[in-house]
C-alpha cells in the first residue's frame, strides 16, 4: 500500500521496523523494501517474530520512542505475543503490525485464519483495529503511534493481505471520515501546589527517609539525588531502575527484593519515611511494614498509586518534574546519623559481595565473572541481563555508572530477552559497547537464534563491540535453587539439567569471536580480550550452579525449606559446600577460600 508521506507522521524517530515475512504480509514487505531503498526506515530482519517484539520493546526502553514490530498472519503474528507482554507489563509503547487473510476469507476456516483480534483483545487492551478499506490506514497507523507513545502500552494494527495491494488515498471530506495526527501532547506533568506541599511536609517531618527509584525514574537522575541528599535519606533501586542512580553513590544501596542487598533490606525495614518514584516494584514483602512509615509516592499512571503500599499522598506526574518542583519545598535534615549508618551499610556490602565473589568454585563461581567485568565496563555501556540466577548476579555485583543503560524482562522476567535486548540496544546506539549477561538455558532457548542476526548485522555498526557472556552450568539453577528453599526439595534432575554446548566455538561458525575461561584467575584477562574484540563475542564462563544465590534476608522458613531439600539432593555435597563458603564469605567478609 502506498501511504502518503507526512514528515515524522509514524512518531517512530528512528526506530527499526523488526519482523520477519510471510505471504500474510506479503505487500507490507514490498512497502518497507522501498522505504528501506529510499533511506526512510531502517529494517532488521530476526529469526523468529517473538525477537522482533522483544526488540520493539528493548528499543522503546532504551530510547523513550515508539518501538515497531511486524509479522504475517496466524503463527507469525502468534509468536509476536510473549514479547508484546514484556512491553505490556514494563509499560512502553510498542505498535506491531500484523499481516491477515484476504478479506474474502476470513470467516471461512482458511489457512492461517487467526482470530487476531480476540488472540490481542488482552495485549493491547488500549487499542487493536483490522483495517478494512485503505483510506482507514491513516487514522489506524496514527491512533497505534499515539495510544502506544501516551499510554506506554502495545497497539496492533491488522492488515488483510489483500488490502495490502491497494492503492491509498485520503480519507475523503464528508461524513463518516475523520482525519487524524499523533501530534504533541502536551498534558500536566506536575501535581498541583497543593499535593506538592503535603508531600513536603510528610517528606520534611521524616528521620530516616527511604526512596525507592523505578523504570520511571531512569531521568529524574539529578533529582533523586539532590532530594536524597537534602533530606539525609538513602536510595535502593527497582531492577528495572538500576541505572536510575550511579552505584558508587555511597548512600545508593542497590537492588530490592529477592535479587536485591541487605542495605536495601535495612533501608526499608528501618525507616520512618518512604518515597516511592517511578516504581510499580511488586514484593511487598521486601517494602516498609503497612503503618511503619509515612510514604509518598509519584508515578505518571495514576493505576500504579498505593498499589503496593498504603501512600498519605500520591503525585501523579513525571518522575523529573514531579521532584523538581518539589526540591524548593524541602527542608535540609541537619542530623546525618541515618546517612551515616546507610552509607557504612553499604559500604560493608561491597566488602561482602567481593568475599564471595571470590570464593572458590567448581570450576568458576559466577559472581567473579561479574565482580571483574564490573570495573571494567566502558563508559555509556548499555547492559541487559536475562532471567534466572544471571540476574542476581547482575543485580548485585555490577556498579552502575552515569551514562549507562540497562533493562531486562521485568514484570513478565521472560527467559530469552537478554540477547534480543542487546541487538535493540545496539541497533538504537551502535557507538555504544553493549554487554547482553545470559545464562545457558536462555542462551539455548533465544540467544543461538539471535546470534545469526547479530552476525547478519553488525559490520554496519560504527563500534562493533557487542559482548554476549554466557554461563555455562548445564542448570536451570535459579529454578534449581527455588525448589530447594521454597519447595524444600532437592534437584529434580529431569527438568533442571540441560545438555552442554560449546558456545564459543558457535561464535566463531558465525565469523564471530569466540572465548571460553574456566580458570577465575583468568577471567580478568578474558574481559579484556572480549572489551578489545574488532567484532561480537560469545564469552564462555563455565560457572558452578551450586552456588547459592542467597537472598539479603533468609527467613527461618527458607531455611527449614533448604535443609529438608538435602536428603533429596542430588549433588548434596556441592550445594552444602557452596552454601558454607557464601555464608562464611558473608559473615567474614576478609576470608577468601
Amino acid at each position: 500500500m502506498n501511504h502518503h508521506s507526512r514528515p515524522n507522521a509514524t512518531g517512530f524517530c528512528g526506530s527499526p521496523a523488526y519482523g520477519y515475512p510471510g505471504d500474510g504480509a506479503g505487500g507490507i514487505d514490498i512497502a518497507l523494501q522501498r522505504e528501506v531503498d529510499a533511506g526512510r526506515v531502517e529494517y532488521v530482519q530476526v529469526r523468529h517474530e517473538e525477537m522482533a517484539a522483544f526488540m520493539a520493546t528493548a528499543h522503546a526502553k532504551f530510547t523513550g520512542q515508539v518501538g515497531l514490530c511486524f509479522a504475517t498472519s496466524g503463527p507469525g503474528a502468534i509468536h509476536l505475543l510473549n514479547g508484546l507482554y514484556d512491553a505490556k507489563l514494563d509499560h512502553v509503547g510498542v505498535v506491531a503490525i500484523m499481516g491477515q487473510q484476504a478479506r474474502t476469507a476470513i470467516g471461512s476456516n482458511y489457512q492461517q485464519e487467526v482470530d487476531l483480534q480476540s488472540l490481542c483483545k488482552d495485549v493491547a487492551c488500549e487499542y487493536i483495529v483490522t483495517v478494512t478499506e485503505p483510506s482507514q490506514m491513516r487514522h489506524a497507523i496514527d491512533r497505534a503511534v499515539r495510544i502506544a507513545r501516551d499510554k506506554r502500552s502495545p497497539t496492533v494494527v491488522i492488515v488483510p493481505n489483500d488490502l495490502q495491494e491497494l492503492s491509498y488515498s485520503e480519507p475523503p471530506m464528508e461524513h463518516g471520515s475523520t482525519h487524524t495526527g499523533i501530534g504533541t501532547t502536551i498534558g500536566s506533568k506536575v501535581p498541583e501546589d497543593a499535593g506538592l506541599r503535603a508531600a513536603a511536609d510528610i517528606l520534611n517531618a521524616g528521620k530516616k527517609v527511604a526512596i525507592l527509584a523505578g523504570a520511571g525514574a531512569l531521568e529524574a537522575t539529578d533529582e533523586l539525588l539532590e532530594i536524597a541528599e537534602i533530606l539525609g535519606a538513602g536510595i535502593a533501586k527497582a531492577l528495572l531502575g538500576k541505572a536510575a542512580v550511579p552505584d558508587e553513590v555511597p548512600f545508593v544501596t542497590g537492588s530490592i527484593g529477592l535479587l536485591g542487598t541487605k542495605p536495601s533490606w535495612d533501608l526499608m525495614k528501618e525507616c520512618d519515611t518512604f518515597l516511592m518514584v517511578g516504581s510499580s516494584f511488586p514484593y511487598s514483602e521486601f517494602l516498609p511494614k503497612p503503618g511503619q512509615a509515612r510514604g509518598v509516592q509519584i508515578d505518571i499512571n495514576g493505576a500504579n498509586l498505593s498499589l503496593r503500599y498504603p501512600m498519605e499522598i500520591n503525585l501523579q506526574g513525571d518522575s523529573a518534574a514531579t521532584l523538581r518542583a518539589l526540591i524548593p519545598l524541602l527542608q535540609r535534615n541537619d542530623d546525618r546519623s541515618w546517612r551515616t549508618q546507610i552509607e557504612k551499610e553499604v559500604a560493608d556490602w561491597w566488602k561482602v559481595l567481593e568475599a564471595r565473589a571470590m570464593t572458590s568454585a567448581q570450576p568458576l563461581n559466577p559472581q567473579r565473572v561479574f565482580w571483574e567485568l564490573s570495573p571494567r565496563l566502558p563508559e555509556n555501556a548499555i547492559i541487559t541481563a536475562d532471567s534466572g540466577s544471571v540476574a542476581n548476579w547482575y543485580a548485585r555485583d555490577l556498579k552502575m555508572r552515569r551514562g549507562m543503560k540497562a533493562s531486562l524482562s521485568g514484570g513478565l522476567a521472560s527467559l530469552g530477552a537478554g540477547t534480543p535486548y542487546a541487538m535493540a540496544g545496539k541497533m538504537a546506539y551502535p557507538e555504544r559497547t553493549v554487554i547482553a549477561c545470559m545464562g545457558d538455558g536462555a542462551m539455548q532457548m533465544n540467544g543461538l537464534n539471535v546470534m545469526i542476526t547479530i552476525s547478519k548485522y553488525w559490520k554496519q555498526w560504527s563500534n562493533p563491540k557487542l559482548i554476549v557472556l554466557v554461563l555455562n552450568n548445564q542448570d536451570l539453577s535459579q529454578v534449581t535453587w527455588e525448589e530447594r528453599i521454597q519447595l524444600g526439595k532437592g534437584k529434580t534432575e529431569s527438568t533442571q539439567s540441560i545438555p552442554d554446548f560449546p558456545y564459543h566455538k558457535y561464535a566463531e561458525l558465525l565469523g564471530l569471536k569466540g572465548i571460553c575461561v574456566d580458570d577465575p584467575e583468568k577471567v580478568a584477562a578474558a574481559w579484556d580480550e572480549a572489551l578489545s574484540a574488532d567484532r561480537p563475542v560469545i564469552l564462555e564462563a563455565r560457572t558452578d550452579s551450586n552456588v547459592p544465590p542467597l537472598p539479603p534476608h533468609i527467613t527461618l522458613q527458607q531455611a527449614k525449606a533448604f535443609l529438608s531439600s538435602l536428603p533429596t539432593e542430588p549433588e548434596r555435597a556441592s550445594v552444602i559446600i557452596g552454601s558454607a563458603k557464601e555464608m562464611l564469605a558473608s559473615i567474614l567478609p576478609s576470608h577468601k577460600s
